[in-house]
């Protein structure tokens, strides 16, 4: 069970040992150098997080590296997306829609209230094109494969 993971249970017990010299450390030394052992710590403890994130993201693009050499589409691409950003682009427009309603119409009436929700359903309009249009050039590439 342990095979896959000993570097990773070795940096521990590593981290474990440095606590434990720390803390020691302490003890000798007293509370006057406190700040710098506990800063010493921090520092070894940040270095190994930083090292785990950058083994963790290099792992990530390689695999998206593959993925993307293989011809499929990286996790997160615009098209593997699906509905949930234009309803959320849309429930976000509605939220934001009525404060801006409320002002424009305070301000000047019927025609601010007008621009203002030709404007959000602008918004909406140039995403449903910009996406239709994307679906429909991936469509064609597809049917010449």
């Amino acid at each position: 069970m342990t095979s896959g993971r000993d570097p990773e249970l070795n940096r521990d017990s590593d981290l474990k040992r440095d606590l434990e010299a720390a803390v020691q450390t302490r003890r000798e030394l007293g509370e006057g150098y406190e700040s710098e052992l506990v800063d010493s710590f921090l520092e070894k403890v940040e270095q190994r997080i930083d090292s785990t994130v950058d083994k963790r993201v290099r792992r990530q693009v390689a695999e998206q590296q593959m993925v993307i050499a293989r011809g499929g589409r990286p996790p997160g691409s615009a098209d593997t997306q699906g509905p949930g950003v234009a309803f959320g682009l849309a429930a976000l427009s509605l939220v934001l829609a009525i404060p801006l309603s409320a002002i424009a119409a305070a301000q000047t009436g019927l025609a601010g209230l007008l621009v203002c929700w030709t404007g959000v359903v602008g918004v909406n309009a140039c995403f449903l094109g910009h996406t239709l249009l994307r679906g429909g050039d991936e469509q064609k590439k597809s049917d010449w494969d």
